[in-house]
């Protein structure tokens, strides 16, 4: 395959380097929808215990920085369990992705093959780049004060995060294959040609 030297990132994957069996990953998937589904319980009972004001909401959907603007009590001990909720459920995985690249990024330099390199640093950039995509938009639009929250700006982020970056993923992963960029670049210089 000629890429030898890239098995170099495999330990730093949980199923390579320790083993682990189906039954861990089923219990990571369960913890991971335990949290989500405490969290949304947490914040939700949050919310219905606060007084709203209004029932008229600007925006695509119910998201918590929209409840909290139609709030007619004082919310700040409110906003603050929900900044640092959000802040360890965004912040925190984002940090271990970031950690984890660090430790892929160490691993494909002691690669020998400069093209082994060039074909790793090539799958996690798409990766790092969807995830970027993701994680900044939500970090954007969940950890901002209340009272610097704009609705117009709220919405183009959730519309960034619920369906450009979505749509995004597929093209982005897609121009890793030769045959996928091939065919791009005949159709991008036969609009030129033609244009």
């Amino acid at each position: 395959m000629g890429l030898k030297g890239t098995h170099l990132i495999l330990p730093t994957t949980p199923s390579v380097s320790h083993g682990a069996s189906g039954k861990s990953w089923k219990k990571t998937n369960v913890s991971s929808w335990v949290g989500g589904f405490m969290n949304s319980l947490v914040q939700t009972g949050l919310m219905m215990a606060m007084p709203l004001c209004g029932h008229r909401l600007n925006h695509f959907f119910c998201e918590m920085p929209i409840f909290i603007k139609l709030a007619c009590e004082e919310t700040r001990g409110t906003e603050a369990k929900m900044f640092v909720a959000r802040a360890v459920i965004l912040v925190f995985p984002a940090a271990l992705i970031l950690l984890s690249y660090a430790h892929i990024a160490k691993a494909v330099m002691k690669v020998k093959s400069m093209s082994g390199r060039r074909k790793a640093f090539g799958t996690c950039g798409a990766h790092i780049i969807v995830v970027s995509l993701f994680y900044g938009s939500t970090i954007y639009t969940y950890l901002q004060p209340k009272g610097s929250y704009s609705e117009s700006e709220g919405k183009f982020a959730a519309l960034f995060y619920t369906i450009i970056t979505p749509m995004l993923n597929p093209l982005i992963y897609t121009l890793r294959n030769k045959d996928v960029k091939g065919a791009l670049k005949k159709v991008l210089r036969r609009g030129s040609d033609s244009g």
